[in-house]
């Protein structure tokens, strides 16, 4: 689950939702399956962040494959608003442009993990919670 996380963390394509749900669905702890992604996801998340504030587009196109339309995206995005932005980084496409371009910035590493750390956790426990629920239903 962490390695999926990871590498869904990164722009590679890959879902760590269904890893999620498959390792709880087949009777892993949900909370330690749910802290082991969030994990996972952060420090993919912040490997986004730091290609970024070495700040080569280059390497950002190249690696990331984030391209300049959606920083500028990301940009107008984030126009304003600052670190805390990072908490929807979970979303999908503009996330990943979101953490290069805080790390472009320099924004806060602190802030930007700890607002990274809530919203993919939030997102991964409710993602957990509906399926739970719902599976109890059946």
């Amino acid at each position: 689950m962490f390695l999926s996380a990871f590498l869904a963390g990164t722009v590679l394509p890959f879902s760590s939702e269904a890893v999620l749900l498959a390792c709880v669905g087949c009777g892993l702890d949900p909370v330690m399956s749910v802290l082991s992604t969030t994990a996972g996801n952060v420090l993919g998340g912040l490997t986004c962040y730091g290609i970024g504030h070495l700040g080569k587009m280059e390497w950002i196109e190249r690696y990331l494959g984030v391209s300049q339309r959606q920083l500028d995206r990301a940009a107008r995005f984030l126009h304003g608003r600052g670190a805390w932005m990072a908490l929807f980084s979970f979303l999908p496409v503009i996330g990943d442009a979101i953490l290069v371009l805080l790390g472009l910035m320099r924004a806060s590493v602190g802030v930007v993990s700890l607002s990274m750390t809530i919203g993919k956790l939030l997102r991964y426990a409710l993602l957990v919670a509906g399926a739970l629920g719902i599976y109890q239903l059946f």
